[in-house]
Parts: structure tokens; sequence; C-alpha cells
């Protein structure tokens, strides 16, 4: 198992949006996890990249207890997240954002960068091709000297999609991924994710309110309502869960 989540539980006040939950990811494996709004599914991410301390429970990566670990210990270990709303530079251009990202995951010495050596200007050369290898890769080369804000919702996703890349993670948390698309930026979306996984192996944890990008992206499905898990399964049994469609109160999972 590459993350296992044991007995996790969130409060807020007295009211618990993360509720004794349990589940685990495999290694190379795409979860999906859905619930109606308010279930608690980006508590849930908050919990495992360590946005959050759980109130309870543990959260194990790679058979490492990382339970209580903070945001910058979690991506070193190899996690990284997307947000439902772009976490981006505003005002700088896209090219700097993505060369911003692999900034936050180089490691170098002080002293490199007060004495520019020539290790600093190699990792400064290997930056920006990796910046612009991602850039293309989303479908932005063009607009790598475009202002953040300038740019349309879609493209704005696509971008800190690229930036979540940049870490190498091992295990990508995306949160609502299409939020906000229109029909052909889904599609672009989704076939993204598909090359990433075909590609490089990494491990998807995916939450996401539409239900045909999960079913189509997903093996396995986690369903929570009001923090607790309801159901567990294939696309084929979260369908013909009666608990799942109650909790939707009249979403038709059979289209989907």
């Amino acid at each position: 198992m590459l993350l296992e989540v044991r007995g996790l539980t969130k409060y807020f006040g007295g009211l618990a949006s993360v509720n004794d939950l349990d589940f685990h990811v495999k290694r190379g494996e795409t979860l999906g996890i859905i619930g109606p709004n308010g279930a608690g599914k980006t508590t849930v991410f908050n919990l495992i990249s360590g946005a959050l301390p759980p109130s309870r429970g543990r959260i194990l990566f790679k058979g490492e207890n990382i339970t209580g670990c903070n945001a910058s210990v979690t991506a070193r270990k190899g996690i990284a997240r997307t947000f439902q709303l772009a976490n981006l530079f505003n005002d700088k251009t896209v090219l700097e954002n993505m060369s911003m990202a692999f900034y936050l995951e180089s490691k170098f010495k002080l002293r490199s960068a007060v004495f520019n050596t020539s290790s600093l200007r190699e990792r400064e050369r290997n930056i920006s091709r990796k910046s612009h290898e991602l850039i293309e890769f989303v479908g932005l080369g063009g607009m790598a000297d475009k202002p953040v804000k300038a740019l349309p919702h879609g493209h704005r996703k696509c971008l800190a999609f690229a930036m979540a890349l940049a870490a190498s993670p091992e295990l990508l948390l995306l949160d609502e991924p299409v939020a906000g698309m229109n029909t052909a930026e889904t599609a672009h979306m989704i076939d993204l994710i598909r090359v990433v996984l075909n590609e490089t192996g990494v491990t998807i944890l995916l939450v996401e309110h539409n239900l045909r990008v999960i079913m189509d992206l997903c093996k396995r499905i986690l369903v929570l309502n009001f923090g607790t898990k309801i159901a567990e399964g294939s696309p084929d049994e979260i369908r013909e869960d009666q608990r799942v469609i109650e909790a939707y109160l009249g979403v038709d999972f059979h289209a989907a």
C-alpha cells in the first residue's frame, strides 16, 4: 500500500467533518472520492497533505507514519496536490509560476546561490527546460510569457496541474480538477491525467463532482456522507448502491 488511512477523524468545534475514516490506496491506483457538498472530501485532502492536523487517527505513507506532518514535510516525502481554486501567482507569467514550482522543490546550498556557481547555473537551465516541457505538455506552450491573471479558468487549472507535477510526486491529490470547465476543457484534462497515469505510474487520489470523470478514470470509488464512509467499490457497484443514490438526493448514477 502506498497510502493507508486508519480511523481518521477531524472535529471543527463539536462537529466531525471526517469521522473514523478507513481506506487505502495501492501504488499506481487511481481512487476516486465522491460525496455531497460538505461530505468532508476536501478536509480529507487537507489532512493527508498536512494542511490540517487530525483530531485522531493515523496516516501512513509508504509505511511511515506521517500523521500531523505539515505540508512542506509531506511534499518532500512525495505528496503533491491541486486545489478547487487554482493556487497561482496571478501577477507572474505562466513560465514564472512554473519555474517557482520547481524552485520550491529544489535543494541547493546557500554558497551556490550567493556565488552563482556552475551548479546553480546548471540547475537553472534544467528548471527552465523542464518548465517549458510541462507548459507544452498541458497545452499552454504559446502562453509562457502571458500573465496568469489573463488566463481563462480552464488554462489556470491546467497550469496548476502542471505545477503539481513539477514535484514528481508519488501520490497526487487532485481536488476537483475539472470544476468549472467546459466540455472540451474537461476532455483535455482527462487526457492529461491519463497520459500522466500511463507514462509515470503516479498514484492519484481524485475528488470530483463530475461523476462521468470519476467513473471514467477510477476503478475504485470511496463515497463519503457527513464525513463518514457509506460505500466503497467499483464504479458499477457504486452506481447500484442505494445508500449512495439516497445520499445524492436524485443524482442519477446510471447516467454517469
